[in-house]
């Protein structure tokens, strides 16, 4: 097999979020798929960039075949992601016909993990029957602040005690894995603490993050519980003086990669979050976080939509390679890392 060219490497580093519920013939994602290589797809219910109700979810047979449609083009190599937590956040909701399941602060009152166990069951054969084989869950922020608005509000967290977090973290992934689905812990380095949504902003953690807030991270990559990392746009000038963690180095590398030991996957939560897209242009922003060490882009395309986005990354993408800001060492780590992570998958 000959070796994927730059751009091919770059399209493999990219889970761009698209419009409709079913693809036409000149959809513009099929180009994405088949010609710029793209590496995933994000789903979402809500289409928040033209304020209507539904998207690409409707009811259970629409996302069967927008699935097998999608699969049929990526040559069954796509991951096809979700976030899909349970509780308040959710993308398959009760009026469109799918079962519910408990919050996560819910299920974290019990002191065993069976409640757990049960739901993500059910949430992981759902998304098989699906299609779907990339959740972007579970939530394992502790949750150290009642106030928080986007973690504590939603129940998003199972506790604020790491070890019991943990726990509960690793009966959702061992279900989802007896599945084949695959688990993303979120958001590194912690956004329990938080006093803001980096949905809508600037989120600085210095003076609320404690350093405690790593201990289910380290937990589960130690037990072998963790294969993606999603990074979250938080500042956190104890880690890093002058960068969200999403394009910090400090926290990216020596941090996860070096200090917690993580060798998987490291993904950016959506660049299109206030967070990113007030502070930086999207694509310098892509750019510094594969520089930084990200190897997975979410790009939800969902705030804030644009058709034709994929292709404008990658060309920013080459062109900061072309100039020596990034090497294309660091393209071929994250591609490595991209296609390591689609072995998982069992199909």
């Amino acid at each position: 097999m000959q070796d994927p060219t730059l751009r091919q490497k770059i399209g493999q580093l990219f889970l761009i979020g698209f419009a409709g519920d079913a693809l036409s013939a000149t959809h513009p994602l099929i180009a994405d798929i088949k010609e710029e290589n793209l590496g995933g797809v994000i789903l979402f219910d809500r289409f928040i960039a033209e304020n209507k109700a539904s998207h690409n979810i409707i009811c259970a047979e629409q996302v069967e075949k927008l699935t097998t449609d999608l699969q049929k083009l990526g040559e069954g190599r796509l991951l096809i992601a979700v976030d899909q937590e349970g509780g308040k956040v959710n993308r398959f909701k009760a009026e469109r016909g799918f079962p519910t399941t408990p919050t996560a602060a819910e299920l974290g009152k019990s002191t065993n993990t069976e409640a757990t166990a049960a739901s993500g069951r059910q949430t992981a054969r759902l998304l098989r029957r699906l299609g779907i084989n990339f959740n972007l869950a579970p939530v394992v922020d502790l949750d150290s602040n009642k106030d928080n608005p986007i973690i504590s509000r939603y129940g998003r967290s199972f506790s604020n005690d790491g070890h019991t977090l943990a726990a509960h973290a690793r009966a959702w992934i061992e279900t989802h894995r007896a599945e084949g689905i695959l688990c993303c812990l979120k958001h590194f380095p912690g956004h329990g603490s938080s006093n803001e949504d980096s949905h809508q902003g600037f989120v600085d953690i210095t003076s609320s993050w404690h350093e405690r807030e790593l201990l289910p991270y380290e937990l589960l990559i130690n037990s072998g519980h963790a294969e993606a990392i999603m990074v979250g746009h938080l500042v956190n000038r104890k880690l890093d003086a002058l960068y969200p963690a999403t394009l910090s180095p400090a926290t990216l590398q020596m941090l996860l990669r070096q200090k917690l030991g993580f060798n998987g996957l490291r993904v950016s939560d959506d660049m299109q979050m206030k967070a990113i897209t007030a502070h930086y242009g999207l694509e310098d922003a892509c750019c510094r976080a594969l520089g930084a060490g990200i190897d997975l882009l979410i790009i939800g395309n969902n705030l804030m939509h644009d058709p034709g986005i994929l292709a404008k990354l990658k060309d920013a993408i080459v062109e900061s390679v072309h100039r020596g800001e990034i090497s294309e060492q660091r393209i071929a780590e994250a591609y490595n890392s991209v296609q390591k992570f689609k072995l998982g998958l069992q199909h």
